[in-house]
């Protein structure tokens, strides 16, 4: 199992939230998640903090998709979004996120996500801290089923 695979298994707040994950090469994933009822902040639109924690997934897993391979997770140092326009109740949203600069800890992803009409839904650019797995609670999961 890949620790991407291993991060998105035991990421419950991505399995919550129906979080689907592709990734279309190193530092660049794409997210897909559905505006169910439970997402809503007024009868019809989404929460802003529910974008803000979709955006992180999207930031986070691109930068994830980077240095997994060294044996290293990320963790958010900050994140600035922009909202473009309302997400509403039904709507299916692709999150894109992109790697855009890299450093040996520090790493900067660009978020972009769109509705089923592929329309811009709001902007967003993160900087996160890469650290060796074994400095995470994931280390417990991977001994545990010996990784």
């Amino acid at each position: 199992m890949d620790l991407i695979e291993i991060y998105h298994k035991t990421n419950h707040f991505g399995n919550e939230n129906g979080m689907k994950l592709t990734i279309i090469e190193p530092g660049h994933i794409e997210y897909r998640m559905e505006i169910l009822k439970k997402h809503l902040a007024t009868q019809k639109a989404a929460h802003g903090g529910v974008m803000a924690a979709f955006m992180d997934g999207v930031l986070g897993v691109a930068a994830l998709s980077e240095v997994k391979d060294e044996g290293k997770l990320v963790a958010t140092v900050e994140f600035k979004i922009n909202y473009i326009r309302p997400c509403f109740l039904g709507d299916k949203l692709l999150g894109v996120g992109k790697v855009i600069s890299r450093g040996k800890r520090i790493l900067v992803s660009d978020g972009k996500i769109y509705n089923h009409k592929n329309e811009l839904v709001c902007t967003a650019i993160g900087t996160f801290n890469a650290y060796p797995i074994d400095k995470s609670d994931i280390s417990e999961f991977l001994k545990k089923h010996s990784f």
